[in-house]
């Protein structure tokens, strides 16, 4: 039996100038008043240092395919399920045709339709009608980047 890859990625978070946000403890040590930063567990819930673009890029070249296959598949490739749905909405209330991955990564949306196969949630969308919203970043739609110029407005 042939090991798949996984659908997500480490990346490097000890280079210079990579900040997760948050406060960071030597600002706060030596204050008369302590806050919460400094008393709570050095263990924290977030998970820093993953990219899930292989996953993204997965789900949408299996557009069209049966969900119930999909979603298993995805899932025995993961560390955490919950990624899977930052693209893909599973009712009505949820459907985006955009999904914004990270700062400058934006995703075609999908949904499950009725006959539980994975679909685009808008079908027409192009990446020359995405609008850049700063000069200074290179943003991508389904890892390609923006053909638009910035245009301040």
């Amino acid at each position: 039996m042939q090991h798949k890859e996984p659908l997500y990625r480490r990346e490097n978070t000890r280079t210079r100038g990579v900040h997760h946000g948050g406060s960071d403890y030597r600002f706060s040590r030596h204050l008369k008043k302590q806050d919460k930063t400094s008393l709570g567990s050095m263990h924290g819930k977030k998970q820093h240092g993953l990219d899930y673009t292989p996953l993204f890029r997965f789900l949408l070249s299996k557009v069209g395919q049966d969900w119930s296959d999909v979603h298993s598949e995805a899932v025995a490739r993961l560390d955490r399920p919950e990624p899977i749905f930052w693209i893909v909405a599973t009712n009505e209330a949820d459907k985006k045709p955009v999904a914004r991955a990270g700062e400058n990564s934006y995703y075609s949306g999908l949904y499950v339709d009725q006959d539980n196969r994975l679909a685009l949630v808008d079908p027409e969308l192009r990446l020359e009608e995405m609008r850049p919203s700063c000069s200074c970043c290179t943003q991508t739609l389904n890892g390609v980047p923006f053909t638009r110029k910035y245009e301040a407005l």
